[in-house]
């Protein structure tokens, strides 16, 4: 009888999300102070640790950001870090147990800050939020933690995990309520939706990039609200409108041109999520030949989870333009590619979507206009359909995104949870390339 109640805690356990309350005995790690090297880019770039912050974290890339606030509202990019571990797949979090990291925009407070946490130290995303169970979405205990093992969560080693976790302890202390988490399934730029522009929840992502784009042009945290199944970006500012609006159409015509020169859309399937391609490849690097890690690389590494299907990254499958199945695939019917206007998958769509509040949708959505079938009455192809009218495409520019500050991938620490820093290089405030290629070391 014992034996099967430990069996079935496992196994519930098992199937959790990051559930971590209550495992960790109390310790003063919480209380470890900002790296010298961290502090120094902040004083570099006009910063102070005492400056609120907001969080972004895009799940192909495997990187996170964290932006401070300056005296005149704006936010300015602070750092970037590799992110060693996420699950899933491209795509919103729906169900308790299926593995997915959530996307979209989320609160996190003080009390959500854990730092008794099994996994070093962590913080709840908030997931779900209002616009989640909205749709009925359900599951939760969705951290941003230690180690390198997720099961929906973003596991960001010790090291990273204790900077991050200060540098947001500290905005608390000086006053800041909560701190926005943006998630993303990926950046928004031209080439990312061109590619993914057959993807069932391109609707919904399409959603996404308007908080993006506000979050771009002005750097100011947007303010979110719900309203039927969708999220809604609120500004009162007209200049703001406009510049958003400007950015819209210039993507837009950025993804058309990408896909009239033979961009193929594709579809990316992971094994189960992905790591940071520094970590990818020192995990790789420490498999055995039975695809487990050897006994030093967990002593490195902590605890990672199915190292198995991390040495190659995602599968990319190609897709068929007309059909959006893949290549290989016969399917008998056409995919109904209106929607690209709907809201995220699995999700009925309302039957009239409001325009959202910024108007920028409303300002410069341009209607696909019906396309003729060709002289020997095949169906024209999509792209063709589509760019018609290329309102319903876009995707950012370089000249409005910001490029990653520098932050090298730190090896999971050992038992102790120990493990040597490495500092950020530095470029130019605000725009300078990620380094993250070196080894783990």
């Amino acid at each position: 009888m014992m034996k099967r109640i430990v069996l079935a805690a496992s196994l519930t356990l098992a199937l959790a999300a990051c559930q971590d309350d209550g495992f960790s005995r109390s310790s003063t790690r919480h209380l470890t102070p900002i790296p010298a090297a961290t502090m120094a880019l902040m004083s570099s770039k006009g910063m102070s640790k005492n400056d609120p912050i907001l969080i972004r974290a895009y799940k192909k890339e495997s990187e996170m950001e964290v932006w401070k606030r300056g005296t005149d509202g704006r936010y300015a990019l602070l750092k970037t870090y590799p992110i060693c571990r996420w699950s899933g797949q491209l795509g919103p979090k729906t169900r308790e147990g299926d593995r997915q990291v959530p996307e979209g925009f989320y609160t996190v407070s003080p009390s959500q800050m854990n730092p008794n946490s099994a996994y070093y130290l962590s913080f709840d995303t908030g997931y779900p939020n209002a616009f989640d169970r909205s749709l009925g979405r359900n599951g939760g205990d969705i951290m941003v933690h230690g180690s390198c093992s997720s099961r929906g969560c973003f596991a960001m080693t010790d090291q990273n995990i204790a900077e991050i976790y200060a540098i947001a302890r500290e905005s608390f202390a000086s006053g800041q309520r909560a701190f926005q988490f943006q998630s993303y399934p990926f950046r928004m730029t031209a080439k990312n939706l061109a590619q993914h522009r057959l993807d069932p929840n391109i609707g919904f992502w399409k959603n996404l990039k308007e908080g993006s784009d506000y979050f771009e042009v002005t750097k100011e945290e947007p303010r979110v609200a719900t309203t039927s199944g969708r999220y809604q970006f609120n500004t009162t500012s007209e200049t703001a409108v406009a510049a958003v609006a400007e950015k819209r159409q210039k993507d837009e015509q950025e993804v058309a041109d990408l896909v009239a020169h033979g961009e193929k859309p594709v579809k990316l399937v992971y094994h189960d999520g992905d790591s940071h391609e520094s970590f990818r490849t020192a995990l790789a690097n420490a498999m055995g030949a039975d695809g487990s890690l050897v006994v030093d690389a967990r002593d490195k590494f902590g605890a990672v989870s199915r190292p198995e299907g991390l040495s190659s990254g995602p599968q990319q499958i190609a897709l068929d333009e007309t059909t959006g199945k893949s290549k290989a695939e016969t399917p008998s019917t056409a995919l109904a590619f209106a929607s690209m206007n709907q809201s995220p998958a699995a999700t009925p769509a309302p039957a009239k979507a409001p325009a959202p509040q910024i108007k920028v949708a409303a300002a410069t959505q341009l209607a696909p206009q019906p396309v003729a079938a060709s002289a020997g009455g095949t169906e024209a192809p999509f792209y063709k359909k589509m760019f018609n009218g290329i309102g319903d495409l876009f995707g950012s520019s370089s000249a409005t995104q910001p490029a990653p500050e520098t932050a090298q991938a730190a090896p999971v620490g050992n038992a102790a949870g120990q493990k040597a820093h490495a500092a950020p290089q530095r470029g130019a405030q605000g725009t300078s390339a990620v380094n993250v290629a070196a080894a783990v070391n």
